[in-house]
């Protein structure tokens, strides 16, 4: 992002109102705080943070804003809290993230991913006010075939795994309800403007969840402990959490100004590259001590050997380009986990973080 998307940013939010999904999650913490310094208000909808040391624990946020602990499956508690607040702009990232655990819980994962979904969907039928939602889907909702072809945003969609497929059905689902419910063509009637976002293999400072890289190399470095890494030579898109968010800010910013609408890649530059060995072991290095392993496979689930995103749509369109490199986001993660762990605040981290974002040049 340039200058000019970044003022737009800035002068959007400010006194706006934000209903926000999954605020309690890793995403939606940084979420959170971004919102709170452009002085947007926001209502955040989530089930309760699983333990104290999560990231939305370490926050604060309960006196800053309000907070509702449910589940988007509760249609009419999700409905009522959506008409009551009577956003400006809805971000959707509540969701059963994680693919491991989606072969464990299959209808789980459906069942909050797309029924989940499909609620909110259903009550922004309701709102009487213009408004633009956000919905954050994945880059695994594409057909992936492994090949070195970047996806575009209207390649096919699919997914080996149920998390995979359960974003892709969210897609369709997205895609349905604009053309029938809140077409471009009528947009003076309805007032509602509907974008996805596909983003993946997200790090940053202050991910705690289970069966995620970062958080698992940090967990052993922290103990002392060799990290284990099940597929070293898996190719990933990887990207600093900051970069998604101001994307997902950008879009809302011109979907509420311009209606832009549609799906959207968001990742690193096609020529920047690393394996997940290769982030290992530079993670390692900042960090200034460890090692890894690969243990033996047994029989564990299917995970894509390679997927890359074509970035060229949002480069042109929307102006949004990458601001770090895939080293400087381990980088700029693994430093956050050395200062957390010296005393240093998540919230001033984060606050730092952004800031140091939106100073680039």
């Amino acid at each position: 992002m340039k200058k000019a998307e970044i003022n737009l940013i800035q002068s959007t939010y400010r006194g706006k109102k934000v209903f926000l999904t999954g605020h309690t999650g890793f995403k939606g913490s940084w979420l959170s705080i971004w919102l709170e310094k452009l002085g947007a208000e926001v209502f955040g909808y989530s089930l309760a943070p699983e333990n104290d040391y999560d990231l939305y624990n370490q926050l604060n946020f309960s006196d800053r804003h309000t907070s509702l602990f449910a589940d988007i499956r509760d249609k009419k508690k999700f409905e009522k809290s959506i008409l009551n607040f009577n956003p400006d702009f809805i971000f959707h990232l509540a969701a059963q993230p994680l693919v491991r655990y989606s072969y464990q819980h299959p209808v789980e994962t459906y069942e909050t991913n797309v029924i989940g979904t499909a609620n909110l969907l259903n009550s922004m039928r309701k709102l009487t006010k213009k408004c633009a939602a956000i919905f954050i889907t994945t880059d695994k909702v594409y057909h992936n075939n492994e090949w070195e072809y970047p996806y575009r945003e209207n390649d096919r969609l699919g997914g080996y795994d149920p998390y995979s497929s359960s974003k892709a059905c969210c897609e369709l689902l997205i895609d349905s309800f604009s053309n029938s419910y809140f077409n471009n063509a009528n947009f003076k009637e309805h007032n509602i403007s509907i974008s996805s976002a596909r983003a993946g293999n997200v790090i940053g400072g202050g991910d705690w969840a289970a069966d995620r890289i970062v958080p698992d190399i940090v967990r052993a470095l922290k103990e002392g402990q060799t990290i284990e890494v099940r597929n070293p030579h898996s190719v990933r898109p990887w990207q600093h959490v900051i970069e998604p968010l101001g994307a997902y800010l950008l879009l809302g910013a011109r979907s509420y100004n311009d209606h832009v609408g549609g799906a959207w890649n968001f990742g690193p530059n096609a020529n920047d590259i690393l394996t997940v060995g290769e982030l290992v072991d530079h993670a390692i290095s900042i960090w200034g001590e460890g090692d890894y392993t690969t243990p033996q496979k047994n029989d564990d689930p299917h995970e894509a050997g390679l997927l890359m995103l074509d970035i060229s749509k949002s480069q042109r369109k929307l102006n949004w380009n990458p601001r770090y490199s895939s080293k400087q986001a381990i980088e700029m993660t693994i430093n956050w986990y050395k200062n957390f762990k010296e005393g240093a605040s998540a919230n001033e981290l984060i606050k730092n973080d952004i800031d140091n974002y939106l100073n680039i040049k």
